[in-house]
């Protein structure tokens, strides 16, 4: 059968038949994406408030973006960090300015060393590395509720046993504390933590904010014992929460970020960067096939400047408070809390969220979990007044019992 008339039935079995069966799936099929919506193959549209598991800030297809990509696609897509590229370079100056700016230096210099890979994972595993090379110890204390990602290091330092118990036994050397337990978190400290890593707001976890004095004693304990700060800001980071870091929230100082998702506009991309005064790393201790490619560099440039030129973190910050505002304003018992920063929303249910997740995309909008009872809602920063209120219009009927059926 030929590939244009295939039924949405012959695609979705089609994937039924030969994924691995371990992401389950919504009943659509999804085509087409333009700016904070989406479109499947029956022409139905869908605002996206899960920015496509959260890669989405600047949504589907931004022109800058998308012209980015396709003139760095007729010079050179991929090559390996054993050469030089004029991409990889300029990113590298963008990317040191931005941080530079936005979270300045510590007494251990400034964000300005890269490894750049492919995914969120790749960054937390590459942050492990890094701090077991440049402390040489060993061990790592991490948050309960917190999710790094599903390979072995970034799955041993998630907390959540629904993701670690088929995979046990999972990694030595890590431990978890309460993220308001600071007592705990200093016994677990010891001469032999290379790092302590964390969100600085846990998404997967319920968009629970650590508390402020948990992040000051994890970074006072790693300038007092030698460790190394470690933040997870996959999630969080380029705009997400009304600035440009959610670090910046908090006053927290990385010694070690962690980035991902939004990075590289829609083209798979990942970095871990750290303090220069900790030094680079010895030669063939790490690397990547893919990593720091010129096509996912120069799509991450224009993502950038994007965000810079449009004023999208004032703008996020502001729908943020806007979407708040609605959420709150709701007469709507079924919600117990509403909580995050920015575009980054946790509205907390006293049932269970996967029923109201399929009303939502009944009603037209993508939304995600986070956690059993948590609606979590993470438009891009480019949604328009317009379908912010069509979707917050949506979310209301739902939670209110006045949805369409």
């Amino acid at each position: 059968m030929a590939d244009s008339i295939l039924s949405t039935m012959d695609l979705q079995e089609l994937e039924n038949i030969h994924s691995s069966g371990a992401v389950p799936r919504r009943p659509l099929t999804i085509v087409r994406g333009e700016g904070a919506r989406l479109f499947d193959d029956q022409g139905r549209s869908y605002i996206d408030c899960a920015s496509a598991q959260g890669w989405a800030n600047l949504g589907h297809g931004h022109p800058a973006v998308l012209a980015a990509i396709r003139e760095q696609a007729g010079k050179l897509i991929a090559h390996t960090e054993g050469s030089y590229n004029d991409q990889r370079a300029l990113w590298y100056r963008d990317m040191a300015r931005r941080l530079e700016l936005e979270l300045g230096a510590s007494e251990r210099g400034l964000l300005s060393r890269f490894h750049a890979c492919s995914s969120g994972a790749e960054a937390i595993e590459g942050a492990l590395k890094v701090a077991r090379i440049l402390t040489s110890r060993t061990d790592f204390v991490c948050l309960s509720r917190s999710f790094h990602g599903r390979t072995f290091g970034a799955l041993t330092a998630t907390a959540n046993p629904k993701y670690r118990d088929p995979f046990q036994p999972l990694l030595p050397g890590f431990s978890h504390v309460a993220p308001g337990d600071v007592p705990a978190l200093e016994a677990a400290v010891t001469d032999k933590t290379a790092g302590i890593l964390l969100e600085v707001i846990q998404g997967e976890g319920g968009v629970h904010p650590v508390p402020r004095e948990t992040l000051d004693a994890a970074a006072r304990l790693c300038r007092e014992r030698g460790a190394l700060l470690i933040v997870d800001e996959i999630q969080t980071g380029i705009g997400r929460t009304g600035r440009w870091f959610a670090s910046q929230h908090f006053g927290v100082a990385p010694d070690i970020l962690c980035l991902a998702k939004s990075l590289g506009g829609g083209i798979p991309m990942g970095t871990v960067v750290w303090r220069d005064g900790l030094g680079g790393l010895p030669e063939k201790t790490h690397g990547s096939t893919f990593g720091g490619n010129p096509l996912a560099c120069a799509a991450s440039r224009a993502v950038l400047r994007v965000i810079e030129e449009e004023g999208l973190i004032e703008r996020g910050a502001r729908l943020g408070e806007r979407v708040r505002e609605r959420l709150n304003s709701l007469d709507a018992p079924i919600i117990r809390d509403v909580r995050g920063l920015g575009l980054l929303i946790g509205v907390e249910l006293k049932k269970k969220v996967t029923p109201v997740l399929k009303e939502l995309v009944e009603n037209g909008v993508f939304a995600l979990a986070a956690g059993v009872t948590v609606l979590r809602l993470m438009p891009p920063l480019v949604i328009s007044e317009e379908d912010l209120d069509l979707a917050l219009d949506a979310v209301g009927r739902v939670l209110t019992g006045g949805s369409k059926k």
